[in-house]
């Protein structure tokens, strides 16, 4: 267990963040937090801002009850905000928004209005600022990022394989691509720290086949390493069949036939890691309450599939997993980008 006590090269890694983002003295920024928030990266990301000379104030809402009839984590569609008026002006007036909610603004429905006002929102992951400071941006992680996302957004079909039987499909026709290297210094823009991530959100109908979920893999609804294979049938973006035995597929079926929702078991997103400096062992180094998990989702090679809301194929549910799956080839267009889980250079 790690203390919760400011540090100060933890105020130093928030400082770095900011510059990144573009904060510069006087500037108004908005610390976005709720009652379950983590105290400790609400005063660290304030005590980096004062430093800078900027304007912080804070915005701190009563955490929603569940709404869901499972715990739910790692969305990134947090209710915090539930459209109420005086936020969203707050948030308008804000250039930089620092997002320290639990769950995060990245699919929440206020943020088109959030980001349309002009507001650049930087999502701080709910981790422990000791695994945020081992992941601080740099500027060079920035071209890795859009030259993915460049060939993600030409290409017409993703294809991923894998020596344990993965054989994945995905038309790539109309996909909205996106991709995170960890900063936003650009109006009307967010991204999350830790970064180095490029994702692709399918439209309807565009995802068929086998994925294979071997031991060692990643589920971080559960925050768990797979112990046995778990084989994942596809057909038109949907998972109609979850087989395996032991722990790992039972609690997928059961956790996804809670939900009584056939979009929970739909395609989210797909896409791959791009960051050399996340641990895909990191997960076994953490209690489950200091860590959300971004640093899996990132570690460089992986292919991350997920599963739940996808607006662009007109699917909304808070039912999600995030996968990230090593060992794979993943091809655009017949070209790997990434054989048996490391980035083609």
């Amino acid at each position: 267990m790690l203390a919760d006590r400011i540090e100060a090269h933890w105020i130093d890694a928030f400082e770095a963040v900011l510059r990144l983002c573009g904060a510069t003295p006087g500037l108004p920024l908005c610390l976005l937090a709720e009652s379950q928030s983590r105290a400790l990266n609400i005063d660290l990301a304030e005590l980096a801002a004062l430093r800078l000379g900027c304007r912080p104030f804070r915005c701190i809402l009563p955490t929603p009850p569940p709404a869901a009839p499972v715990p739910v984590r790692s969305t990134g569609a947090s209710r915090a905000i539930g459209g109420h008026p005086g936020v969203l002006a707050a948030l308008a007036a804000a250039p930089l928004i620092l997002d320290l909610t639990v769950e995060g603004l990245l699919h929440a429905p206020e943020l088109p209005a959030i980001l349309k006002a002009g507001s650049r929102v930087l999502m701080i992951s709910n981790e422990h600022p000791e695994a945020l400071a081992r992941l601080v941006p740099r500027p060079e992680d920035e071209a890795p990022v859009r030259a993915a996302v460049k060939r993600a957004r030409a290409a017409r079909r993703m294809t991923v394989t894998s020596a344990a039987g993965t054989d994945l499909r995905v038309a790539m026709e109309g996909a909205a691509t996106a991709g995170v290297w960890g900063w936003t210094d650009r109006p009307g823009t967010i991204a999350h720290w830790p970064g180095g991530i490029v994702v692709s959100f399918p439209r309807a109908g565009s995802v068929e086949g086998i994925l294979v979920l071997d031991a060692g893999d990643v589920n971080l609804t559960f925050k768990r390493y797979l112990e046995r294979p778990v084989r994942l049938t596809l057909e038109s973006d949907h998972i109609t069949a979850i087989e395996g035995e032991g722990t790992d597929a039972e609690l997928m079926r059961r956790y996804l036939a809670a939900w009584g929702d056939r979009a929970a078991y739909a395609v989210s997103h797909v896409g791959w890691g791009l960051n050399p400096r996340a641990r895909y062992e990191a997960l076994a180094m953490y209690d489950q309450r200091d860590t959300n998990g971004t640093e899996l989702r990132a570690f460089a090679g992986n292919f991350l599939f997920s599963t739940g809301a996808n607006e662009f194929a007109g699917r909304f549910t808070e039912g999600h997993f995030d996968i990230p799956v090593r060992n794979c080839t993943i091809a655009l267009d017949g070209e790997p980008v990434v054989i048996e889980g490391r980035l083609v250079p």
